[in-house]
């Protein structure tokens, strides 16, 4: 992976305290980048947290405002039916992590959309959504994203990632 999350939202089983980050990290290769994840909180206290921890990376969610300058931020944006991939253009951020919508959680539900709507986007975007090992290669070749995130469908229980599962996703997503 290029890319590890660490969830810093309280409602999540992904939850990781950052108290609880900083006693269990073992540092990572440089080529990997920490991408913190935070929900309905500023850019610029997940900036905060992002200089604190390390991350190198701030994926925000929900009703977040804003950037933050010296931190890449990627915003994660809902995916409806009804999406234009050119409303991305004028939006603050680096990347946008594209999902499927959900009235109750943000991310990590399972469930994808309709991939062609992210097709032809101009700033780069990361695929979430219900990917797996099974359809992983298929949602590249729709949507030609800068990346693919995968979350609760590579999991053998809330939180707890299957190893043979995220090695299987890697090897597909890559061919």
């Amino acid at each position: 992976a290029s890319a590890l999350g660490f969830n810093f939202y309280k409602a999540s089983p992904r939850y990781i305290s950052p108290v609880d980050f900083d006693r269990l990290f073992v540092p990572l290769p440089p080529n990997v980048l920490m991408v913190g994840v935070f929900v309905n909180e500023t850019a610029e206290f997940a900036a905060g947290m992002a200089i604190h921890l390390g991350l190198n990376v701030v994926q925000l969610h929900g009703e977040a405002p804003g950037n933050s300058k010296g931190v890449r931020v990627w915003r994660a944006v809902p995916v409806a039916p009804d999406f234009d991939v050119a409303s991305l253009d004028a939006l603050p951020a680096e990347a946008f992590l594209l999902d499927a919508p959900s009235v109750e959680l943000y991310g990590g539900t399972g469930h994808s959309f309709d991939w062609s709507l992210a097709r032809g986007a101009r700033r780069p975007i990361i695929l979430a959504g219900g990917l797996d090992e099974t359809n992983v290669r298929r949602a590249i070749e729709e949507a030609q994203p800068w990346g693919v995130d995968a979350c609760s469908r590579l999991e053998s229980a809330p939180g707890r990632k299957d190893r043979h599962r995220m090695a299987e996703f890697l090897k597909a997503a890559r061919s």
